[in-house]
């Protein structure tokens, strides 16, 4: 029959054992996922353009596997008028596919953006077994300042809009007023 004291001893060896696999273990895990694309593993050239202005986008080599399809998605304001190679895209947000070269690189793709383009337009590559990479690209303006915000064109259904309900509230206030002098008499 086992003494008393050796349970104490048997935890205490459990407990230890657990404690240093969950030491070793966790680093492990830790690297076990490259979830995160390599920094600077994919490039635009050049970083900010015109409107309708095209770029290049290429990944440096091991980026991806030999030979494999690279789904390159196009992401900003007005995405649906962005080209990438020859194709036209028609939602706002454009993919395409291209295939990487022998050494895992994505070689250099024109990307044609929209000539009414504004803000700012990511574009990444992802494949099935890598994360890829992303590169940005700034649309500047004819005095190299970056295009941003909205014109007054964009905002005028905001302005018509806005007044309306303001017409449509004092209309409602006169409204009550009267009704509340009538139902005083």
């Amino acid at each position: 029959m086992p003494h008393v004291a050796d349970f104490p001893l048997r935890r205490a060896a459990l407990a230890a054992t657990l404690a240093a696999a969950a030491v070793f273990a966790a680093p492990a895990a830790a690297n076990a996922s490259t979830i995160y694309p390599p920094s600077g593993s994919c490039t635009a050239s050049p970083t900010t353009t015109q409107a309708g202005g095209t770029i290049e986008f290429a990944c440096a080599a091991e980026t991806f596997s030999p030979d494999e399809s690279v789904t390159i998605t196009v992401t900003g304001e007005n995405g649906a008028g962005t080209r990438i190679g020859m194709v036209r895209f028609a939602i706002t947000t454009a993919s395409s596919t291209a295939s990487s070269a022998a050494d895992g690189s994505l070689p250099g793709i024109d990307i044609t953006l929209p000539s009414n383009a504004s803000g700012t337009y990511n574009i990444a590559a992802v494949s099935a077994t890598s994360a890829g990479g992303n590169a940005a690209v700034t649309i500047t303006g004819a005095d190299g300042l970056p295009s941003t915000g909205l014109d007054q064109g964009q905002t005028l259904g905001l302005w018509i809009g806005g007044g309306a309900l303001l017409l449509a509230g004092a209309a409602l206030a006169i409204v009550a007023a009267i009704r509340r002098r009538n139902n005083a008499r």
